[in-house]
């Protein structure tokens, strides 16, 4: 189902999954999906049909002829576009006409089975909890097909495309104690790393089609590296760098290197037997007294190209969708308006796609209500408040200000959009660069950053290093009653002397005003001297912390 429009924003519509490059000869391997894994091209339309075209075509619901050069093509929706198998495979006609994509999958499955006790017991944990399972599996309901589709494009096991269930329930909006993030949960730096833009207006780890992408190159990647799976998705969970030590220190002991042979945390020891319990379930559910929410083998989603920005809410209106509906399929929005030029489609239904196309047609009016404003100098949030002619609290509230600070120079600032005065869209550069730096009001204060000790909560972090619990947790974006990961970084505004604020950082403890007499620095100084060979020998090794590549879990 390929659609296009000329007018206002709407442009493209794409079934996600159906939407192919030619297919190659063959399904790939995993071996060459790992090497070279790459997204399916979307292809492009070279001609863009008048308005009253495609209005015609949306009420007939009429096909084109196969014309090579045909701008618009509208495909009967109650064909099954994706019965094929891996590309490059003739359509299975049994699958056709269930139309059933549980046993897609079940088709897919490619992996060695795992077996032992920790399988029983999550099989158990799952089977004993039928509520929770209903609510995963409609979740993924939304997202299985295009995840599917992408699995099979790249020759990889469809046990991958259940990966979700283990890392966030399908939710697209999980977050970790250790900020990872999305339906993959990503943390920052491999998110970044994948090329996953996090910024003021959104994160693409949250992004459906984006951090699939992400995830499935990392996962190819690590088959590349381990040529196993179960191996691969272990340094997947722990990171590679873990996986790689735990391999070597059993080559030197002369023990086996499989998963089921290395020493791990009991995280990452569960983590393939949760998949494969959820493989299990899956192949038969019955056999854990369970029922699927049954799951048809076609795209749920469609991608309509914008071009121009517009209000959150505003696009779900014209969709018709509910706000928790267009969340679902479009959670990477980090405020209330989508930018053209950072985030050029959006994930709709197909029905809500039809419509959203015939609503914005008739609608008059601004599409925005939100522009983003760069802050020129340092200033008060009272001041940034009154020049961009909203309340103080409007302005904190909608981007996120703590008390007590200030904005920097340069900062991005999400503000209210005048007819006469903002005239233009929100630039790519903005769009995607967008950053928003602060600074304590008083301006002798510094940001620094200390690792949690342990599962530290915010309380206790706040009295190690003397702020206020309320603040830390605003300035870190959780709850006061949250806890930080072992290690986690996590930052901190100290009001005074550079130095003080350098020593909160590397130590954690607050520094002291110095009322010593000379004689007493004096022998401070000494003393110190005396110490420094056994205090840089104790200190060798200190400091270092696990670096987890990738992600935190559900």
């Amino acid at each position: 189902m390929r659609l296009g429009a000329a007018f206002g924003i709407a442009a493209v519509l794409l079934t996600t999954g159906c939407a192919t490059a030619p297919a190659p000869a063959g399904a790939p391997t995993p071996a060459a999906a790992a090497s070279a894994a790459a997204p399916r091209p979307a292809p492009q339309l070279t001609d863009v049909p008048s308005e009253a075209a495609l209005m015609a075509l949306l009420e007939s619901g009429s096909e084109q002829d196969d014309n090579a050069d045909a701008a618009v093509i509208v495909e009967d929706p109650e064909v099954n576009p994706a019965s094929a198998t891996h590309p490059g495979q003739a359509p299975d006609p049994a699958a056709v006409q269930q139309n059933d994509l549980w046993e897609r999958i079940r088709r897919g499955f490619a992996m060695p089975d795992l077996e032992g006790d920790l399988v029983k017991n999550r099989e158990q944990y799952y089977a004993s909890r039928p509520d929770y399972v209903q609510r995963m599996t409609e979740r993924a309901s939304r997202y299985l097909f295009h995840i599917v589709e992408e699995v099979e494009y790249r020759g990889m096991p469809t046990e991958l495309a259940l990966l979700p269930f283990i890392e966030s329930a399908f939710n697209p909006q999980a977050m970790s104690v250790a900020k990872a993030s999305g339906m993959w949960q990503f943390i920052p730096s491999t998110g970044k790393h994948y090329d996953l833009t996090q910024n003021i207006f959104r994160d693409e780890r949250r992004d459906v089609l984006a951090s699939t992408r992400a995830a499935l190159d990392y996962l190819g990647k690590l088959y590349g590296m381990f040529g196993d799976w179960h191996l691969a998705l272990a340094a997947y969970n722990w990171g590679e760098g873990s996986v790689q030590r735990a391999i070597a220190r059993n080559q030197r002991a002369g023990l086996p290197t499989d998963y089921a042979s290395l020493r791990m945390p009991t995280e990452t020891r569960y983590y393939v037997p949760k998949l494969q319990a959820i493989k299990n379930i899956v192949a038969n559910p019955a056999a854990y007294g369970l029922a699927l929410t049954p799951i048809e083998n076609h795209p749920y989603f469609l991608t309509v190209a914008i071009q121009r920005d517009i209000d959150v809410d505003l696009a779900a209106r014209l969709a018709e969708l509910p706000m928790d509906e267009f969340r679902a399929l479009n959670p990477q929005m980090n405020k209330p308006v989508i930018l053209a030029a950072g985030t050029p489609q959006i994930l709709l239904p197909y029905d809500n796609a039809r419509r959203f196309i015939r609503n914005l047609s008739d609608h008059e009016g601004s599409l925005a209500s939100w522009t983003a404003w760069v802050v020129p100098t340092t200033m008060k949030v009272a001041d940034a408040a009154k020049r961009a002619g909203m309340s103080e609290d409007e302005l904190r509230r909608i981007n996120k200000i703590p008390p007590r600070m200030m904005v920097r120079a340069g900062s991005t600032l999400l503000v209210p959009r005048h007819p006469h005065k903002h005239t233009e869209d929100v630039s790519a550069e903005v769009a995607d660069n967008a950053v928003m730096s602060l600074v304590p009001e008083g301006g002798s204060g510094r940001r620094v950053v200390v690792r949690a000790k342990g599962r530290e909560t915010v309380a206790a972090l706040a009295r190690r290093v003397g702020v206020r619990a309320a603040d830390l947790a605003q300035w870190n974006g959780v709850s006061p009653s949250a806890r930080f990961a072992a290690g986690q970084r996590v930052v901190v505004y100290k009001p005074g002397k550079a130095k003080a604020s350098t020593a909160v950082a590397r130590t954690g403890k607050s520094s002291k005003s110095s009322k010593s007499s000379k004689a007493s620095k004096a022998s401070t100084r000494t003393a110190s001297k005396k110490k420094a060979a056994g205090t840089r020998t104790a200190a060798k090794g200190n400091g270092k912390s696990k670096s987890r590549v990738n992600v935190a879990r559900n």
